[in-house]
C-alpha cells in the first residue's frame, strides 16, 4: 500500500513560493535522491504545470539539474485536474471522484507517493488520505502568499527533525 507524503519548501512564516527561495546544493541533491526512491508523485494542475519545466532539456542546466530532470521524467506522475484534458510523458490524468481514485491508487502502488501542492494536500487531508507531512523550513520570512497548510488540520505528531542543508530543517509529522 502506498504512503502519501505531502512535503514542500516553506518559509519560516509558513508560506510556499518557488520563486521566493530555492533549495541550496545539498537540499537539491536530497530532492534528487528522494524522487529516485519514490513510487511517484501526485500533483494538482498548477504544480504539475510548474514541474513540467523538467520535461525538456535546457542548455543552461548544470549536472544536478540534469540529474533531477532525468529522475523526474522517469518518475510516475498522477495529475488531479478537472480542466486538463491531457498530461505529459509518464503522467496519468486523475479525474472523477477524488477519494475513490486516490484510495485505489494507494491500494495498487507500493512505496512512497509525494503529494504536490497545498490545495491538493488539503483535499486529501480532508479525506484522511495524507500519511505524512514534511516541512522543509527555510530561513526566509515572506509575510504573505500561499500557506503550506491550506486549511486547519487535525493535531499532528512530530516524528523526526533533520538538518538537511546548512540552514534548512526538515520537520516530519504524522496525523496524531
Amino acid at each position: 500500500m502506498a504512503k502519501l507524503v505531502f512535503g514542500m519548501n516553506q518559509s519560516l512564516d509558513g508560506y510556499v513560493d518557488h520563486t521566493a527561495f530555492a533549495p541550496g546544493p545539498a537540499l537539491f541533491r536530497h530532492f534528487i535522491e528522494q524522487v529516485r526512491g519514490q513510487a511517484g508523485s501526485l500533483y494538482g494542475r498548477r504544480l504539475y504545470e510548474i514541474m513540467a519545466y523538467w520535461d525538456e532539456d535546457r542548455p543552461e542546466w548544470d549536472d544536478a539539474e540534469r540529474a533531477f530532470a532525468a529522475a523526474w521524467r522517469h518518475h510516475r506522475k498522477w495529475v488531479v485536474s478537472r480542466s486538463l484534458k491531457t498530461v505529459g510523458p509518464n503522467a496519468t490524468l486523475v479525474d472523477g471522484d477524488l477519494e475513490t481514485a486516490i484510495r485505489a491508487l494507494k491500494a495498487e502502488i507500493s512505496g512512497e507517493v509525494q503529494v504536490g501542492g497545498p490545495d491538493l494536500a488539503r483535499s486529501l487531508a480532508d479525506l484522511a488520505l495524507i500519511d505524512e507531512y514534511r516541512l522543509y523550513v527555510h530561513p526566509v520570512v515572506l509575510g504573505a502568499g500561499k500557506p503550506f497548510f491550506a486549511a486547519a488540520r487535525p493535531r499532528l505528531r512530530l516524528v523526526a527533525s533533520d538538518r538537511i542543508d546548512a540552514d534548512v530543517v526538515r520537520l516530519t509529522y504524522v496525523p496524531a
